[in-house]
C-alpha cells in the first residue's frame, strides 16, 4: 500500500538543492516586494529595524514572523529549497503551490499571483471576516496553530482549517539543566488586557507569595525585553512562571520547555480578547499553553496559585520538558507536517 503524503511529495519540482518551496511573507521585517531592487530595498530594511531594535533592547521580530522564520528554517533543515517572496518563480509556475504568512497587507501585495495556496502563519482577520479569504478558490488551507484556534474559524473557513505550529529550534534554545541556577522563578508577563486591574490581582499577587516564601525571581515583560535577556534568564532560573490569557501557540514558554526549564502556567481557560469574545462557544478548550502536559510542569488558576505553586516546587526535579518539545515540537516534525499540506496543492 502506498503512502499519500509520500505520493504527494513527489509531485513537487526538485532542484538541486531539494523539493522546491516558494514562500511569501509581508510584515514588519520582511515585505513581499516583486523584482530585485524591490527584494534588496526590504532586505536593507529588514536589517536596520533589527539593528535599531537591538540597540533599544526591544523584541526584534513580531510572533508571526517568528513563526515564519521557524517554517522557512524547518523546511531547509529537512532539505527543500525554500525561496521567499520570488514572484518570479511563483508566476512561471500558476499551477505550483505557494505558502503566504504575515499580516493582512500580504493578500494584497499577492493578489496577482493564481497559485493554489496555503495561508500562514499568519493574520486574515477575524473569524466573520475571514470568509472572504476561505472562499477565494486560490486558497486551499489556512493555518491556526492550536486546535482551540482553528475550532474559532472553522465556522466560518469550514474544513480548509488546518492546525500547524512552528517548530522549536532546540539548538537556538539548548538544554540548561545542567547550568548553575541563580535565582528560583523567571516570571513571563504577558498580561495584553485590563492591565490596570489583572496586574495588582494576579502579577502582584504571585510576586507577593514568592517574597513571603522567600523564593527569589526576575520579571520580564512581553515587548520590552530582548530575546538575549530572556535566554540569560533561563540560563540562571530553576523554572518558569508563565503569565498570560491565553495563547494560540505560545513560542516563549515552549522556548523555556526547550531549555529544560519546567512551567508554571496561569491558565483560567478563558477568553479575554474582546474582539475574539463574541466567536468563542463553552465547548473550546481556549489555554495559554495549548502545548503541555504534565512533563512540563503545572498549570493554576489564580484562586489557587500557592497550593499549586507549592506542589509544583515539590516536583520540581520530575519534569522533562526538553523531551516533551523534542517529542511534539521539533523542527523537523513541523516541517514535515506543512511539506505534506503543501504538496498536496500541487495541480497536475
Amino acid at each position: 500500500m502506498t503512502d499519500p503524503k509520500q505520493d504527494a511529495l513527489q509531485n513537487l519540482e526538485t532542484t538541486s538543492r531539494g523539493p522546491l518551496v516558494l514562500l511569501f511573507y509581508d510584515g514588519y521585517e520582511w515585505q513581499a516586494v516583486p523584482g530585485l531592487v524591490g527584494g534588496l530595498k526590504s532586505q536593507a530594511r529588514r536589517f536596520l529595524r533589527y539593528a535599531k531594535r537591538s540597540l533599544c533592547r526591544q523584541q526584534v521580530r513580531t510572533g508571526f514572523y517568528t513563526a515564519f522564520l521557524a517554517l522557512k528554517n524547518s523546511l531547509q533543515l529537512i532539505g527543500c529549497d525554500v525561496r521567499v517572496n520570488d514572484f518570479a518563480a511563483a508566476a512561471k509556475r500558476p499551477h505550483y503551490p505557494v505558502g503566504i504568512g504575515g499580516y493582512p497587507s500580504v493578500l494584497e501585495k499577492t493578489s496577482q499571483l493564481q497559485n493554489p495556496a496555503i495561508f500562514g502563519p499568519g493574520d486574515w482577520g477575524l473569524p466573520d471576516n475571514s470568509k472572504a479569504v476561505a472562499q477565494n478558490p486560490r486558497f486551499k488551507k489556512l493555518i491556526q496553530p492550536s486546535d482551540w484556534f482553528c475550532d474559532v474559524y472553522r465556522p466560518y473557513c469550514g474544513d480548509k482549517m488546518m492546525t500547524w505550529y512552528a517548530g522549536i529550534d532546540t539548538k537556538l534554545w539548548p538544554d540548561y539543566a545542567k547550568e548553575t541556577k541563580t535565582t528560583d522563578y523567571v516570571i513571563y508577563d504577558k498580561i495584553r488586557w485590563h492591565r490596570e486591574e489583572r496586574v495588582p490581582t494576579i502579577l502582584n499577587r504571585i510576586t507577593k507569595h514568592l517574597d513571603s516564601i522567600g523564593k527569589t525571581y526576575t520579571v520580564l515583560r512581553y515587548g520590552h525585553h530582548h530575546h538575549t535577556e530572556f535566554m540569560a534568564a533561563l540560563k540562571v532560573s530553576r523554572a518558569l512562571i508563565f503569565v498570560c490569557e491565553h495563547e494560540t501557540q505560545g513560542l516563549a514558554y515552549q522556548e523555556a520547555l526547550s531549555t529544560n526549564v519546567p512551567v508554571l502556567a496561569w491558565d483560567e481557560l478563558e477568553m479575554v480578547d474582546p474582539l475574539l469574545k463574541p466567536f468563542v462557544t463553552p465547548e473550546m478548550n481556549i489555554s495559554s499553553v495549548p502545548y503541555f502536559s504534565p512533563a512540563c510542569g503545572m498549570t493554576f488558576k489564580i484562586a489557587g496559585f500557592e497550593q499549586v505553586e507549592k506542589a509544583f516546587w515539590q516536583n520540581l526535579a520530575t519534569y522533562q520538558p526538553r523531551r516533551y518539545v523534542e517529542e511534539h515540537l521539533s523542527l523537523t516534525r513541523s516541517a514535515h507536517t506543512y511539506l505534506a499540506a503543501y504538496a498536496s496543492l500541487v495541480e497536475k
